[in-house]
C-alpha cells in the first residue's frame, strides 16, 4: 500500500484529504496539533476503509513540531506522497493582527512547507519516486486580501511549488510536484480565523472533497498548478494578467471599516 502523510487532517480540507486518500487504498500519517481528534479521526477512517493509520501529533508553527514531522519522513517507512494542508489567516488587518501571530501564520503557511518539502524530497528524488501536494490558494496569485498577509504566503507556496516542480533535479528523479489553488471552500478554515462567511455568494463556495479529488488527479496527472473549477479558473486569470491596480481596486481590504 502507498503511504501519504497529511498535515493539519483534523479538520478542513485535511480532513477531506484523509478521507478521499483512504478511499484510494492509501495508508495514512495525520498529522495535527490534537491527539485525540487524530485518533478519532483514525478510528473512523479504520471503520470506513480498513485504513491503515499512523497519527503524528505535532505543533508545526515550532521547531521541535516541524522535527518530529520531517524525521519520520527522512528515517521511517517511506512516506509516498506528503500533502502540505495546514495552513491558517487572520481576519483582522496586518497592523491589528501584531508581528508574533503574522509570524506564526508565515512559520506555519511557510517555513512548515518549506521544510517538509525539503526533508521529502531529499528522500523520494534519492528513491526515484514520490509526489508532494502544496496547498496555496488562488489568493496567492494577486492581492486577493489587501492588508493581510495571507496572500503572500500562498504567493510563495505557488512560487515555491513551480520553482521545484519545473526543476531538473527533482523532474529527472520522477518526483511530481503540485500546487493545488482552491477559492473559498467549505471548511472550518474561515470559522477558526474569525472570517465571515457571508460573503462571497454562495455559489462561488467549493466543495472540499471536489477540491481535494481534481487536486489529486492534476498532481496524477504531472500538472504543477490546480485550481479547481472554471469560476476560479478565470478568477486566477485575472488575478495574474489584469493591471494591478486593478486588482489592487477590487480585491477586498481587511482594512475597510466594514471588516474592521
Amino acid at each position: 500500500m502507498p503511504t501519504a502523510l497529511v498535515t493539519g487532517a483534523s479538520a478542513g480540507l485535511g480532513r477531506a484529504f484523509a478521507k478521499v486518500l483512504a478511499e484510494q487504498g492509501y495508508d495514512l500519517i495525520l498529522v495535527a496539533r490534537s491527539e485525540s481528534d487524530l485518533k478519532e479521526r483514525a478510528e473512523d477512517l479504520y471503520r470506513a476503509y480498513g485504513t491503515d493509520t499512523e497519527v503524528l501529533p505535532a505543533d508545526l508553527t515550532t521547531d521541535d513540531g516541524c522535527a518530529a514531522v520531517t524525521s519520520r519522513i527522512r528515517t521511517g517507512p517511506p512516506v509516498d506522497l506528503l500533502v502540505n494542508n495546514a495552513g491558517i489567516g487572520h481576519e483582522r488587518p496586518f497592523l491589528d493582527t501584531g508581528a508574533a501571530a503574522e509570524e506564526r501564520l508565515l512559520d506555519l503557511n511557510v517555513r512548515a512547507v518549506l521544510r517538509l518539502t525539503d526533508a521529502a524530497l531529499s528522500v523520494m528524488t534519492a528513491r526515484g519516486s514520490g509526489s508532494v501536494l502544496n496547498v496555496a490558494s488562488v489568493a496567492g496569485l494577486g492581492p486577493a486580501w489587501l492588508s493581510s498577509t495571507y496572500p503572500a504566503s500562498k504567493a510563495w507556496i505557488i512560487a515555491f511549488t513551480e520553482s521545484l516542480g519545473a526543476s531538473h533535479q527533482v523532474k529527472s528523479a520522477g518526483v511530481r510536484m503540485t500546487a493545488l489553488l482552491p477559492g473559498y471552500t467549505r471548511t472550518e478554515f474561515h470559522q477558526r480565523a474569525g472570517i465571515p462567511t457571508t460573503f462571497p455568494p454562495p455559489w462561488l463556495w467549493l466543495d472540499a472533497e471536489r477540491v481535494v479529488r481534481r487536486g489529486l488527479r492534476d498532481l496524477a496527472a504531472g500538472r504543477v498548478l490546480s485550481v479547481p473549477s472554471l469560476r476560479y479558473k478565470v478568477a486566477g486569470w485575472g488575478l495574474r494578467h489584469l493591471p494591478r491596480p486593478v486588482s489592487r481596486l477590487v480585491a477586498w481590504d481587511l482594512s475597510a471599516p466594514a471588516h474592521s
